[in-house]
């Protein structure tokens, strides 16, 4: 039962784009008589575009889509290559694909990981401060290693009192119950089943403890976004429909029997990663655009991002963030 993110969805580091070639943009600007193509992928901030999907939203919206399933790391490729139109990224992958040559531009905010991200102790392992002098096992350079350096920055303890341990996510589980390392870093599912191995174990800071570390957004091709913004802007317009179904108590059981029947997972169970979720409307996602430093605005969380990526050497050169952001789509569907 996967309803994470995938390991390539924490890609903060990792990921190698493909490089687009000089027909790109021609190609691109040749979409024009075909429905706008997106990829999403399994996290439920972007499950939440197939009640639009099934609803039929898009059509009473008058604009022509096309909403291509993957696997997130797929997602990228077909992006990078030109064969999609836009994807469901997280804005440090975003920053990431950008940098090796696949270029988006973040038109929308769809969430914010909200208590699905975690760094989680063995037992006995009570706070951030127990693991002082101990190993943490992280999956070097994704998310979840953002977010221990984060946690253990706020907590007081340096970098360099922890020894890091580099593994993979979906092995944390048996990292945990092996009691080799004090803590383990993962997401749902992976967190939830390394806390059933272990038990005692317990969540010692999660991204709901640093609400804007990890954004997901809408990206699009510069050329794409160029040649159509007025069909974009009608996709954005129709976001605010479907969080507003999602959240509203009459309508969520039947959100989320879509979203789940869209995964393969029992309704029951996908609730409950969806509350680690949380769905930003068309309002909230604006006052996170607004130009700021810190975790509260996208372009403060990016540069955060940006500087993470450079340091671990997920790339060489930091990237304009401002080139990577694009509000007038949002501000605009705002009243």
């Amino acid at each position: 039962m996967m309803i994470s993110k995938s390991a390539a969805k924490r890609l903060i580091g990792g990921f190698q784009a493909l490089a687009l070639t000089a027909t790109l943009v021609g190609t691109q600007a040749g979409w024009s008589a075909e429905p706008l193509k997106i990829g999403y992928s399994d996290w439920p901030g972007w499950v939440a575009w197939q009640v639009a999907i099934d609803k039929g939203w898009f059509k009473q919206a008058g604009v022509d889509v096309k909403f291509e399933w993957f696997d997130y790391s797929a997602s990228m490729d077909a992006f990078s290559a030109g064969k999609i139109d836009a994807v469901t990224m997280t804005n440090g992958d975003t920053l990431v694909t950008g940098a090796a040559g696949g270029k988006g531009v973040m038109i929308m905010l769809t969430d914010y990981s909200n208590g699905n991200d975690m760094i989680i102790g063995k037992p006995g392992i009570k706070s951030l401060k127990d693991l002082k002098g101990k190993k943490v096992a992280v999956e070097v350079g994704l998310v979840e290693h953002l977010l221990l350096l984060n946690g253990l920055k706020k907590a007081g303890i340096k970098e360099t009192d922890v020894t890091l341990v580099n593994a993979k996510t979906n092995e944390m589980p048996q990292v945990l119950a092996s009691g080799d390392v004090a803590a383990v870093g993962a997401w749902q599912p992976i967190a939830g089943q390394a806390i059933k191995g272990a038990p005692g174990a317990k969540p010692l800071v999660t991204s709901a403890d640093e609400p804007g570390l990890i954004y997901d957004v809408l990206a699009v091709s510069p050329a794409s976004l160029a040649a159509h913004k007025a069909e974009w802007q009608k996709v954005v317009l129709v976001w605010d429909k479907v969080v507003s179904y999602i959240q509203d108590p009459k309508t969520q059981p039947d959100a989320v029997k879509i979203m789940s029947a869209r995964v393969g997972v029992p309704a029951d169970a996908y609730l409950h990663f969806l509350k680690g979720t949380k769905l930003l409307s068309l309002s909230e996602g604006k006052k996170v655009l607004v130009k700021a430093d810190g975790f509260k605005s996208l372009y403060g969380s990016s540069k955060i991002a940006d500087d993470f990526n450079v340091k671990n050497a997920v790339y060489k050169e930091p990237q304009k963030i401002d080139a990577y952001i694009d509000p007038s789509l949002t501000n605009a569907a705002v009243k």
